[in-house]
């Protein structure tokens, strides 16, 4: 094992450490940890990225427990988690948080860095049209995830033409296209491009003829100037 692959497992080893679920107060005290320092959160306690996208819908990064106790006060009442359900810390103090306050969670699970299967996406759609509002959608940083959630919400739900949706994927929300997360703008490229050609709406595409795998492919091939 070479030195630098000592130190990656010594990041894992110690990440592993600190992710942790909740059943005890010194799990607690490690979770805490981790979620305050390899999730951010302590960036989270005053940068929020939350903005309303339409009416009753905000977008957000993920909330910390104050914040979430602010959301209810204003009326919102359901979460849509865009990070995916499981036995991150992370994620479980969200759903205690949430049942502690009376918010109803709801999981979807998108990525930052790759285009997810049909199936992830159509998942999103199907929420967005049954979620009650107000509700606040995020992911970790409100800026990759969130945005590319609430540009499908714009596009599915407020019938918004995607050269207007897009721009919830920019600077403004801290996103930026010339890095890995410029997928999530090449996805939508390709459908802007395809609904030029002949109209189609934008679930239609994805039902008919988004293609993960060639994206994915297609995208890392690029020169990170083109993307």
């Amino acid at each position: 094992m070479t030195l630098t692959d000592r130190i990656r497992q010594w990041e894992r080893d110690l990440r592993n450490h600190y992710n942790t679920d909740l059943s005890s107060p010194e799990k607690r005290r490690r979770a805490h940890i981790y979620n305050l320092w390899f999730d951010h959160a302590v960036l989270r306690t005053f940068w929020t990225n939350f903005f309303q996208i339409a009416p009753g819908v905000w977008r957000s990064n993920h909330p910390t427990h104050k914040r979430f106790a602010q959301m209810k006060e204003m009326g919102i009442t359901h979460v849509l988690n865009l990070r995916g359900a499981g036995g991150a810390a992370h994620y479980l103090t969200e759903r205690e948080s949430c049942e502690a306050l009376g918010l109803t969670l709801v999981d979807c699970s998108l990525h930052a860095r790759r285009a997810v299967p049909a199936e992830e996406i159509l998942k999103v759609i199907d929420t967005f049209r049954w979620i009650p509002r107000p509700f606040v959608m995020h992911c970790k940083s409100g800026a990759d995830r969130a945005g590319f959630a609430s540009a499908i919400y714009l596009m599915c739900i407020e019938g918004r033409p995607v050269e207007e949706a897009r721009k919830m994927l920019s600077t403004k929300y801290i996103h930026f296209r010339k890095s890995r997360t410029g997928v999530l703008d090449y996805i939508l490229d390709l459908y802007a491009a395809r609904n030029a050609a002949s109209p189609i709406g934008f679930e239609d595409w994805i039902r008919a003829e988004y293609d993960p795998v060639q994206i994915n492919a297609d995208f890392k091939a690029l020169p990170w100037w083109q993307r």
